[in-house]
């Protein structure tokens, strides 16, 4: 087996064909770019491509909040790529509000269906595809806040909360099909849009003489978007040709768990 050098030109996924939602910017631009170091063929999708998309990669414009965008978006994996090997989901993300009770049922009909839906359709969409294979390697990126709920972000957690519970349910099933499902939950990580977030908290939390989260992780840093990149690739490959169902904390130690 090929060892992987996370960066390098090591051609491991020569031959792969992946598909990553949201890759355009921060955690998913990371894995968009390791794949493509990787050797594998990468489609990715926004809802605009308001950055430049990952040197190498194919861009589709598509709301997977959406059933007729997760179609449109298989339609196009399927025209582009000729099928999917890797299916990472990366999409996702919601804004804080003052408390659970303030959260509007269209913000949490939102959170649920890009934090969770999407992944449900597109995995319907394309895991039929793995199945006349017998091989492939889905990842769900959900969040380590999981661990730690508070109100401002119910909407969010919880809709990852029911995502990890599905991928561990999904990976079960697909498993005797050759089809592998983990998930990857990190922690606190610097890309502009996890900042955005945090600085909204921090004003809310200030306007209600609250104290938000401070300081840093235990491993004295904020996450980086390679951080989880590499985590990504490690499932995506051969070397974890035994692990399914797992969900891997990627957080520097920061929410405490068994």
């Amino acid at each position: 087996m090929t060892s992987i050098e996370y960066g390098s030109t090591t051609r491991e996924l020569k031959g792969k064909r992946a598909l990553v939602t949201g890759g355009t910017r921060g955690i998913g631009a990371a894995v968009v770019r390791h794949l493509l170091d990787a050797g594998a063929e990468v489609l990715t999708s926004a809802r605009s491509a308001t950055v430049p998309v990952p040197e190498g990669a194919a861009f589709v414009e598509a709301d997977v909040r959406t059933a007729a965008g997760t179609q449109a978006l298989a339609e196009a994996a399927h025209k582009s790529l000729g099928g999917v090997d890797i299916l990472v989901h990366n999409a996702g993300g919601a804004q804080p509000y003052e408390s659970a009770s303030d959260i509007p049922d269209e913000v949490w009909q939102d959170a649920l269906d890009l934090n969770f839906l999407a992944s449900v359709r597109l995995d319907a969409l394309l895991v039929p595809g793995m199945r006349e294979r017998h091989s492939g390697a889905i990842v769900h990126v959900s969040s380590a806040a999981t661990l730690a709920p508070v109100g401002p972000f119910l909407h969010y957690t919880a809709a990852k909360a029911a995502l990890e519970n599905y991928s561990r349910g999904l990976a079960l099933e697909l498993a005797p099909a050759g089809i592998r499902v983990n998930t990857v939950s990190p922690g606190r990580v610097a890309t502009p849009g996890g900042e955005a977030t945090r600085e909204q908290w921090a004003q809310l939390n200030s306007a209600a003489g609250r104290t938000g989260a401070q300081g840093t992780t235990p491993l004295g840093r904020d996450g980086r978007p390679d951080d989880i990149a590499h985590t990504v690739l490690f499932l995506v490959s051969d070397q974890a040709g035994w692990l399914t169902g797992s969900n891997l904390y990627v957080d520097g130690g920061e929410f405490p768990r068994n």
